[in-house]
């Protein structure tokens, strides 16, 4: 199910709540608050039957969800990082001085909207997002080292080809010098046999 209240709060004043189904969460939230020590910063969990409330406290600022317990904790606290980022970005400094609920009409639909993709969607865990986009740069490289490799066996391939190429020259080279050397010295031998007939015919 994932996460299905969440509240951000001062102290024990509450700014804006989103509740996305019907339970006592908002009652056990608030006991929370109370209960929550100093204005240290704090990153806690609770328990309460089969759900679990994630806490964390920054700068006097508080942000709290509750989650179904098989949600873990890594996708819940990453979604109360990400609702304290846009609420000090959305309201500054008047989170210092706002009323009960001043924030909870605009602010409560950016609970909703979050608690939806915190909860439903696959890339809200960074984590998991992360192995995927390294398998997938993983997959690329392997692709690119086989590439590189197949190219490497066809280099192979050109050199030892090459490496024929010059050792048939070679050997074409010596068979044509035989030739060579052995038509010269028939012409040789004709012209010698050719010199030697006419000087016996004359």
């Amino acid at each position: 199910m994932g996460i299905l209240y969440a509240l951000v709060g001062r102290g024990s004043v509450v700014l804006a709540e989103f509740s996305g189904t019907t339970t006592n969460a908002s009652a056990i939230a608030r006991q929370i608050l109370e209960k929550i020590p100093g204005n240290n910063d704090t990153h806690v969990s609770y328990s309460q039957d089969r759900y679990i409330f994630h806490v964390k406290r920054t700068d006097g600022l508080t942000v709290l969800c509750m989650a179904d317990d098989t949600a873990g904790r890594r996708i819940p606290f990453a979604f109360l990082e990400d609702i304290h980022q846009k609420f000090v970005r959305t309201y500054g400094r008047a989170v210092h001085s706002a009323q009960p609920y001043g924030m909870n009409e605009e602010f409560s639909r950016v609970l909703s909207q979050q608690m939806e993709y915190y909860s439903s969607d696959p890339n809200a865990d960074r984590i998991n997002r992360l192995k995927g986009e390294m398998s997938q740069v993983r997959n690329v490289m392997i692709e690119n080292i086989d590439k590189v490799l197949d190219r490497g066996d066809r280099l192979e391939l050109l050199v030892d080809k090459t490496a024929n190429m010059q050792g048939n020259t070679f050997r074409f080279r010596k068979q044509a010098r035989r030739f060579r050397s052995t038509v010269w010295w028939r012409n040789v031998k004709l012209t010698y046999i050719l010199d030697l007939n006419l000087s016996l015919i004359s």
